[in-house]
C-alpha cells in the first residue's frame, strides 16, 4: 500500500490550489461552463461536488481491503453513483428550483474525472482521514472555481449577483452565454499560472539569494 507523507492540512491546501480541478487540472470543465452564469448555480453545483467527493474518499477507503484491483473500476463507479444519486434525489426534493435549472449536470457528476481520479490514485492506497482530507480539499478547490467563474459570469452578464442587481448599466450578454463562459475559464486559468509562475520565480530567486549567502 502506498502512504501519503503530506499533513492533512497539505492535502486540503493541494486540492485547492496546486492542483485545482479547473484552473491547474483543466478536467471536469464540463460543469465551469454550463452553471457558471448565475453564483447561485455555481455554489450549489460546488457543494454538490464537495460532499460527493468526500464521502467517495470516505467510501473508497474504507473498503480498499476487499476491493479486488481487478474490478476495481465498477466498483467506484458504483460508490460515485451512489452519492451522485443521493445528492441528486435531495435536491430534487428539498431546492426544486435549482434542481430544474441545473439537475442535468448534478446527474453527470458520476462521468467526472475528478472524482474518479482521486478514489484511483488516492483514496484507494491510503487510510481514512487523509483521504477525507484528499477529497475534501479537491472539492473545495472545484467550489471555488464555480464560485469564482460564477461570480465574473454573473456580475458582467447581468450586472447582478445571486440574483439581485448590483451595477446598472448595458451588462456584458456575451458573458452568460457558452463562449463567455470558456471566455472567463482561459481568462481565469491564464491569470493563476502567471500568479504561481511568478511565486516560482520568486521561491527560486530565494532560494539563489540564501546560497549565495552561505
Amino acid at each position: 500500500m502506498a502512504h501519503t507523507h503530506k499533513s492533512n492540512w497539505e492535502l486540503i491546501k493541494n486540492g485547492m490550489f496546486s492542483e485545482n480541478t479547473i484552473f491547474r487540472m483543466a478536467i471536469s470543465l464540463c460543469p465551469s461552463i454550463a452553471v457558471t452564469n448565475s453564483l447561485k448555480n455555481g455554489f450549489f453545483m460546488g457543494v454538490s461536488v464537495i460532499f460527493v467527493q468526500t464521502m467517495v474518499n470516505l467510501t473508497v477507503s474504507l473498503i480498499r481491503n476487499f476491493i479486488n484491483p481487478k474490478i476495481r473500476i465498477p466498483i467506484f463507479m458504483m460508490v460515485i453513483a451512489g452519492y451522485v444519486s443521493l445528492i441528486d434525489m435531495s435536491m430534487a426534493a428539498f431546492a426544486r428550483p435549482i434542481y430544474k435549472q441545473i439537475g442535468l449536470y448534478i446527474q453527470l457528476i458520476v462521468a467526472f474525472a475528478s472524482i474518479f481520479a482521486r478514489a484511483e490514485v488516492f483514496a484507494v492506497k491510503n487510510k481514512i482521514i487523509p483521504s477525507v482530507a484528499d477529497g475534501l480539499g479537491m472539492g473545495i478547490g472545484f467550489f471555488l472555481a464555480m464560485i469564482i467563474i460564477s461570480f465574473f459570469r454573473e456580475l458582467l452578464g447581468k450586472g447582478a449577483l445571486w440574483g439581485f442587481p448590483i451595477v446598472s448599466g448595458n451588462p456584458l450578454l456575451i458573458m452568460i452565454l457558452p463562449a463567455g463562459g470558456f471566455f472567463a475559464v482561459g481568462l481565469l486559468m491564464g491569470f493563476f499560472n502567471w500568479v504561481d509562475a511568478k511565486l516560482a520565480e520568486r521561491k527560486a530567486a530565494q532560494e539563489t539569494t540564501e546560497k549565495l549567502a552561505a
